[in-house]
């Protein structure tokens, strides 16, 4: 599935910062924000730290859930991204912009994740914020396959779960003592 810039790079950003196991130092984030595209990745200590906040937060939109409690944690969300979305022309081409220019990197990356999340949620399918379905695995991810049917983070824990399913159903019970 083809999302454009803001839709699934943003929500992929928003899956990845929620997959954060710990609170990162600034120069740990910054290979994470350049894979995602944000241009202004130098972040302070204190900004590191609301954007660890803030992908706590994310990682509930993640998931099994009814329609109107994704949408309803989306839009807090995006409320408390408190951004105004315009239009730029600074590469020639009219695109959206989700923060004003020159916004502080944090306020930037929660404004693009908001974005995002809401991007897929409502032009593709609230389903495809996925959670990963092999038990011990709580990882999220954004479901960009053709059929949007992705039950796994990565095709190796759908393997694990694979190979786990395959010896409960071969596993033969232990003899019986006399």
């Amino acid at each position: 599935m083809h999302f454009n810039h803001y839709g699934g790079e943003a929500a992929r950003l928003a899956a990845a910062l929620a997959n954060g196991a710990e609170p990162w130092e600034p120069h740990e984030l910054e290979p994470v924000l350049d894979a995602h595209g944000i241009a202004d990745r130098r972040l302070t200590g204190a900004q590191a730290r609301r954007v660890w906040e803030w992908s706590r937060r994310l990682g509930a939109c993640f998931g099994a859930q009814p329609p109107a409690v994704r949408c309803e944690r989306i839009n807090v969300l995006l409320a408390d991204s408190a951004s105004r979305p315009y239009i730029s022309l600074h590469d020639g081409t009219p695109h959206l912009h989700y923060s004003s220019e020159g916004a502080d990197p944090a306020a930037h990356i929660r404004a693009v994740t908001a974005a995002g999340l809401s991007y897929v949620a409502c032009f593709a399918s609230p389903d495809r914020l996925g959670r990963c379905a092999r038990e011990g695995c709580d990882r999220v991810f954004v479901d960009v396959s053709r059929n949007g049917r992705r039950a796994y983070c990565t095709l190796r824990c759908s393997n694990n779960d694979a190979v786990r399913r395959h010896r409960a159903q071969h596993r033969t019970p232990p003899p019986r003592r006399p």
